[in-house]
């Protein structure tokens, strides 16, 4: 498969928006192993394979295990994830897939409020929307994974 283009070199003016996104929501405080997993988990429901690549490879650069990625897809049948890493996970793919729902179900949001602040919400939900948005780049453009 062929990139498309290189939007980055083609508007670096416009990605700046992005970058700057980007830069606010990794610096909003959430712990960085979180911020990786909601990452990767956005990434593999919208079949992002340049991000996926990225996400895993920064997360076991942070510690994150391997097992932990392997079933990250099936999160809510493992014991590996703590209860506020459950309640984030669940809020990503309620927002991620939310053309599916058009809304977000109460207890998904109720069980994140038990794990998290107001602002921490704000700072999840700006990380959520961010990586969708990067995975929407990556995949109209045909962005290419590094090949090991």
């Amino acid at each position: 498969m062929k990139s498309r283009m290189d939007y980055f070199k083609v508007a670096p003016d416009l990605m700046e928006a992005m970058l700057h996104m980007e830069k606010t929501a990794k610096g909003a405080g959430l712990d960085p192993l979180l911020y990786e997993l909601v990452k990767t988990r956005a990434s593999q429901i919208n079949g992002c394979a340049y991000c996926l690549h990225m996400h895993t490879a920064d997360a076991r650069k942070l510690g994150e295990t391997e097992m932990r990625l392997y079933l990250l897809s099936a999160w809510r049948e493992s014991s590996l994830y703590t209860p506020a890493e459950r309640a984030a996970l669940a809020w990503t793919e309620a927002l991620t897939r939310i053309a599916d729902t058009q809304h977000v179900a109460d207890d998904i949001y109720e069980e994140l409020t038990r794990h998290f602040n107001d602002r921490e919400i704000v700072a999840l939900t700006l990380l959520v929307n961010a990586i969708n948005a990067w995975n929407r780049f990556a995949l109209g453009f045909k962005s290419q994974h590094p090949v090991p």
